[in-house]
Order: structure tokens, then C-alpha cells, then sequence
């Protein structure tokens, strides 16, 4: 039996980073490629849970231009994935949201201020990261196939379904063919698309939705902690803050040393506190969307600091209009942004070795992508201390016995 049970954040495999000096047009194009992700729940929290559009939008931007600053890097922003997911569901209310958002960010601050996760990840077997990240690049190409099959209500689809899998497939072809060039322009195309269908009959009106304080009940507490956070919990630590470190030095060696797991969950956590005080989107690190940033061209502090004055000005100055605008993106360009950004997610496996790491990695993949992430976490670390009890044992054993 071979098992590999390198660590977290030593050695150094899959893609190789590109040397500095991005140009500013391929840094603008990497930006806007984790749209693919960002805009489907931000668009069903606004038109399915009633929140303020500006108050969706307003902790990303916030929270990019803080990855700016503090990572100079491409870290990726993103909603909380099964946060978002369960509180669409159940059709949560905003103060509910605010509660679940405001323990996420206690949760992860009080974890992030004791260095506890930097430890963690130092011994965390790299093979089960790796299950992670296969995991998100297949939630990704699922999600993709679900806008293709079936679209949410939320948006506006006039094309019929073949329509819509046709231009994606060109599309995603296109992206992956030039992909460190033609995001911003496919992105662009795509609102400017959403804009004439929303504005057919005139342009909308200006300026900000109101933000709402929240007004947080016991109850509210209780039905978020059990609904919201503790599903969210295992993936926030495993993808948003183990995850992204891994995959920074492969990425972004000379901001890696900046990006660790305790970091992360630090700003991370503020940003939340900020969005459930405003009612606003539940936010985290996501180790796909740094992928997305990474395959579209993005290599500096630049790309956070473009796509987060972006959505600044998108909340502040057409937030009234927002929910109608993003409804009718189209969901071809959403979907091919998600497939190329799997795509590259799924090639940071390539530095397994062997066939215990790749089941191993299968065993967190298959679970994650069918909702039972921290079930596949667990029984893949139990592999890895089973494998590497047989492999010692092996070892001793006396050559000839």
C-alpha cells in the first residue's frame, strides 16, 4: 500500500503559477470570472428572502477591497454556499439570515484569534484538502448543469434549454481557449444583455436600497445556529480557510506567506458580523472562486481591488434597480464561468500519488458533492490514520518474516 500523507502547505505541485507583471486588461478579465457563483444566491436572497439588494452586494465589495489590502492577492469572495442554500430553501427571513451571519463571524473570529487553524492545517492531510477542493469543482459543474436543466424562478430565461446549453458549451470553449483574456468581455456581454431586458421600457431608478438594522430574537438565534451554521460550519473551515491557504502557494508564492487559515477565518468573520448588521449577504473565502480569479488571468491585489469598487458602485448607485438587472443575466455565461472555474479547481489533484490518495480524495469529493461534506472529511481522515498505521507496521515488519 502507498499512502501519501504529506501535509498541508508542503510541497509543491499542480498548476504553475505565473510570473508577476499581469497586464491590467487580463487582471480586469480575472476579477469578474467567480460571478458564476456570487450572482444566482445573491439574486434569489433578494427576490426569494427579501433582502435589501444593496445590503446583498455591500459586504462582497466590502470585503474584496479588504482582500486587497490585507492579502494582495486574488482571495476570493463569495456567499456562504450551504448557508445560502438552506436559508433559500426555507425561505428564511432577513433577521434570521443576520443572526446565522453574526454567529458565522463569531464562530471564525474566536477560531482565527487563537491560531488554532494554522496548526490544523499544518498537519492536515493533503489528500483530504484535495477531496475538498474535487468537491467544490464537482458542486460547480453541478450547479452549472442545474441552470442548463433546470433554471431557477429566480431568473428571467427566454432562450429555450438547448439554446442555453449550446451557448454555453461555445462559451465555456471560448473561455478555456482564451480564458486570461475574453472573461471581462464574455462578462460584460452578459450584462450588457441583462441591461436591455431589464430596461427595455426605460432605465430604472437610482441610488441604494435601505439598509435594515435587524431586530434579532432568541428564536432567531436558535433556528439559524441548527439551520444555517452548523451545516456551514465544516465547509467554511475546510474551503474557505484550510483550502485557499493550500492552494495560495501553487497560486500566488509571493503572497502565499500572507494567506493562512487563521487569517482568512479573521476576515472572514468581521465581514460577516458587518453583513448581519445590515441584514445584509452572509460572505467567506472560497477556495474555487480563487481558482476562477486564477484561471481568468488574475495575479495581483488589483483584481479584488477592481471587482470590489465595482460592486461598490453596483450597490450604492443601481441597487434599486439590482434585482431586475440580475435577473435577467444570462445564465449560458454564469454557467461556463463555473465549468471553467471547476475545471481548475479539479487540477489541483495532480499532485496525488498512488491509489490510496486518489480514493482518499474520492471518498470527500463524492460525499461533498452530494451534500455530506463533513461525513466524507471524517472518513477520510480515518482512512489516512488507518493507511498509515498498515504502512508503519509494514515497515518494521523484518525483511524475510
Amino acid at each position: 500500500m502507498t499512502a501519501d500523507t504529506s501535509m498541508v502547505g508542503r510541497g509543491t505541485a499542480g498548476p504553475r503559477p505565473d510570473q508577476p507583471g499581469s497586464s491590467l486588461w487580463r487582471e480586469a478579465s480575472g476579477s469578474v470570472a467567480d460571478l458564476g457563483v456570487l450572482v444566482p444566491i445573491a439574486i434569489a436572497l433578494i427576490v426569494g428572502n427579501g433582502l435589501s439588494a444593496t445590503a446583498v452586494l455591500l459586504p462582497a465589495a466590502l470585503l474584496y477591497l479588504v482582500v486587497a489590502w490585507t492579502y494582495r492577492a486574488p482571495v476570493a469572495v463569495q456567499p456562504l454556499k450551504a448557508f445560502g442554500a438552506a436559508a433559500i430553501a426555507a425561505g428564511a427571513g432577513s433577521d434570521v439570515i443576520a443572526a446565522g451571519a453574526i454567529l458565522m463571524g463569531v464562530v471564525f473570529l474566536l477560531l482565527g484569534m487563537t491560531g488554532w487553524l494554522d496548526r490544523l492545517g499544518a498537519v492536515f492531510p493533503r489528500a483530504v484538502i484535495r477531496g475538498v477542493q474535487l468537491a467544490v469543482g464537482l458542486t460547480f459543474a453541478k450547479i452549472a448543469w442545474g441552470m442548463l436543466t433546470a433554471p431557477s424562478s429566480s431568473f428571467v430565461a427566454p432562450w429555450p434549454p438547448a439554446v442555453t446549453a449550446g451557448a454555453c458549451v461555445l462559451l465555456t470553449a471560448v473561455l478555456l481557449r482564451w480564458r486570461r483574456s475574453s472573461a471581462l468581455v464574455v462578462v460584460a456581454g452578459g450584462l450588457a444583455v441583462a441591461v436591455v431586458q431589464a430596461w427595455g421600457s426605460g432605465p430604472g431608478a437610482l441610488g441604494p436600497t435601505p439598509l435594515v438594522l435587524p431586530s434579532i430574537s432568541t428564536s432567531d438565534l436558535l433556528l439559524a445556529a441548527t439551520l444555517l451554521v452548523l451545516p456551514q460550519i465544516p465547509l467554511t473551515l475546510t474551503n474557505s480557510c484550510l483550502a485557499p491557504a493550500d492552494a495560495a502557494p501553487h497560486y500566488f508564492p509571493s503572497a502565499s506567506a500572507r494567506i493562512t487559515p487563521s487569517r482568512l477565518a479573521r476576515t472572514l468573520a468581521v465581514a460577516n458580523i458587518a453583513a448581519g448588521s445590515i441584514s445584509g449577504m452572509p460572505v467567506c473565502h472560497g477556495a474555487g472562486g480563487m481558482s476562477a480569479h486564477y484561471a481568468f488571468g488574475a495575479r495581483t491585489w488589483r483584481a479584488p481591488a477592481m471587482i470590489g469598487s465595482a460592486l461598490l458602485v453596483v450597490a450604492v448607485v443601481f441597487g434599486q434597480d439590482l434585482a431586475v438587472v440580475l435577473r435577467s443575466f444570462p445564465l449560458a455565461v454564469l454557467a461556463a464561468l463555473l465549468l471553467v472555474a471547476g475545471i481548475t479547481h479539479v487540477r489541483l489533484l495532480a499532485d496525488l500519488r498512488g491509489w490510496f490518495d486518489w480514493s482518499v480524495a474520492g471518498v470527500v469529493g463524492v460525499a461533498g458533492v452530494t451534500g455530506h461534506l463533513l461525513a466524507g472529511v471524517l472518513a477520510a481522515i480515518g482512512l489516512v490514520l488507518v493507511g498509515s498505521v498498515v504502512r508503519s507496521r509494514t515497515t518494521r515488519r523484518p525483511q524475510g518474516a
